[in-house]
């Protein structure tokens, strides 16, 4: 039961945060750091027994949770069902590590601790069910609780304009949530449960008795309108919406039925509102603009795990939902996709150069680096598609620990503007040292892990029978863009003499800029050292990937 473990121990630990009384305001640390390294045991002990040469999914756990019968209208039916594979468990892995690093740089913190850690261990679970639920109901609700937790995280321990900067987070990503939700009711309708509809037919007596053939005899049954409606299973167990097969003949979304709304047949339409929903979450331009006033209020841990982690649900929605349940739209419109995928290179990496708040800086590469993942997935590519998960966790790793550099200055100074330093190098070099570190691999140096993502998206680019070349040529501009941001801030603020803008010194502080302390090198030489280690051994995640996605490409050849 380790995916559940993975998702109930922080929601249970949120609970007893939550019940415990206030003056227990150190124990809420040790609670917090103690059950986020549980979680990094668990999902490493998932990395070590997942089994690479299977395509299906892995460490399934599943049980009845709802079943209603609606007469005519067939019988409901919403399973607790979570399992792995090669694309959801790098991210599993990266999640633990991220929300661990997470709470050791909340350390300092000690304004209502109590909300915080609470909110903090709710986000942790509702974040691991994401990534392992594989009924779409389940992953819808882990999906919607995740906007409460951030929500306060941003609205009660940001900056100046942190009300301003939650609520727009909160409104976009709720639009995305409910364009999800009308496709996930329309998928409902549309689909059946083979394997719980045998044996409401009466063609089985128990579900492990279904057999391949028995499942195929239904769908043949069904197709031709031999079996009765009342005893059609609904469901919205992922592995079976995937499945054109399991379309009821007269149904909304039937790939087959194709009913024309506002001028596009209604999956094309369907693709398009679960494509904006995780755009949104990715972000994608021009759905971007939520992000910058999110990271640049939020507080530093909570910059970590809305970089390191959230936004990669955007791009495992595509993967598992977008691109999984509608083949066909992801194919029509990989041109316009991938374009949208170059234009956030592009338009991100620009505007990172144009910056000169630090924070807003590396928020902006984010989303540039996210549109090389959304370039890797349309590809439909072996290499684009595993380029795109490595980058995932690659820009998790490297994100989380360039908002931590951040986070290091401005604890000191409370300044986070460029121009407001110089010659950093003198008076903190173990910072300027891992500085250069997280530069570097972000903008794409081999050895590094940013060099692989990069190297393989492209590559899945060029080799692509979706996209012309032009487009993914286009994208290289980004590695260059990358360079001349990285670069400048380096050069701006750890060259020449040291200066520093005058300000008021803060509590805690040795000096007027101290170099790293215990806390800080303990968050910040792991990422360092995980972002070299991917580099060098970038099989330690595409071992996970390879099988599974050369399975999922299958549908794309069949195109």
């Amino acid at each position: 039961m380790i995916l559940s473990l993975l998702i109930f121990i922080p929601l249970l630990g949120s609970l007893v945060v939550a019940l415990l009384p206030a003056s227990q305001s150190v124990g809420f640390r040790w609670i917090a750091l103690l059950i986020t390294l549980v979680e990094v045991v668990l999902a490493g002990a998932a990395y070590i027994i997942f089994d690479t040469t299977i395509t299906g999914y892995q460490l399934l756990e599943q049980a009845n949770w709802i079943t209603l019968p609606l007469g005519r209208l067939g019988i409901a039916s919403i399973d607790y069902l979570v399992g792995v594979d090669g694309i959801s468990l790098p991210l599993v892995v990266l999640s633990a590590v991220v929300m661990l690093i997470g709470v050791v740089s909340s350390w300092p913190l000690t304004h209502r601790t109590k909300a915080y850690y609470s909110l903090y261990l709710l986000l942790t679970g509702t974040i691991m069910g994401c990534f392992v639920a594989l009924d779409f109901f389940l992953f819808f609700l882990f999906f919607e609780f995740m906007l409460l937790p951030m929500y306060f995280l941003i609205g009660l321990w940001g900056g100046p304009r942190r009300e301003y900067a939650s609520i727009k987070f909160f409104l976009y990503t709720l639009l995305g949530s409910l364009l999800i939700l009308l496709v996930m009711i329309g998928l409902y309708l549309s689909v059946m449960d083979p394997v719980s509809t045998a044996v409401a037919a009466g063609l089985v007596a128990d579900p492990s008795a279904v057999t391949t053939d028995i499942v195929h005899t239904l769908q043949r049954y069904m197709q031709n309108g031999q079996l009765d409606s009342a005893q059609i299973v609904h469901t919205f167990d992922m592995r079976y919406l995937s499945d054109g097969s399991n379309y009821l003949p007269d149904a909304f979304l039937n790939p087959a039925a194709e009913p024309i709304i506002l001028g596009l047949p209604a999956r094309m339409l369907a693709f398009w509102a679960v494509f904006i929903g995780f755009a949104i979450k990715l972000p994608i331009v021009p759905l971007h603009t939520w992000l910058p006033d999110a990271h640049v209020e939020a507080p530093t841990p909570v910059s970590v795990v809305l970089a390191g982690v959230l936004l990669k649900i955007g791009g495992y929605g595509f993967l598992r939902i977008a691109w999984d349940f509608f083949p066909d739209g992801a194919a029509e419109y990989a041109r316009i996709l991938g374009g949208l995928g170059v234009l956030s290179i592009v338009y991100g990496g620009l505007n990172a150069l144009a910056q000169t708040d630090l924070k807003k800086m590396i928020a902006y590469s984010s989303v540039s680096h996210m549109g090389f993942v959304l370039l890797g997935i349309v590809s439909l590519t072996a290499e684009g598609i595993n380029g795109a998960i490595y980058q995932m966790v690659s820009h998790g790793v490297l994100s989380a620990m360039l908002f931590l550099i951040v986070g290091v200055l401005y604890d000191r100074t409370h300044d986070r503007r460029i121009d407001s330093y110089r010659g950093l190098m003198q008076p903190m070099p173990r910072y300027t040292t891992l500085t250069v570190i997280a530069f570097f691999a972000s903008l794409g140096l081999p050895g590094f892990s940013g060099f692989v993502g990069e190297l393989f998206t492209l590559m899945g680019g060029f080799q692509s029978d979706w996209l012309p070349g032009w487009m993914t040529a286009i994208a290289t501009l980004g590695i260059l863009l990358g360079a001349a941001y990285f670069l400048w801030t380096l050069q701006r603020m750890f060259f020449g003499s040291t200066w520093v803008r005058p300000f008021e010194p803060q509590a805690g502080s040795t000096s007027v800029l101290s170099d790293l302390n215990a806390r800080e090198k303990l968050m910040l030489i792991p990422l360092g050292l995980m972002a070299l280690l991917l580099g060098i051994f970038p099989n330690l995640i595409f071992n996970l990937t390879s099988t599974t996605v050369a399975q999922w490409l299958v549908k794309f050849s069949v195109e």
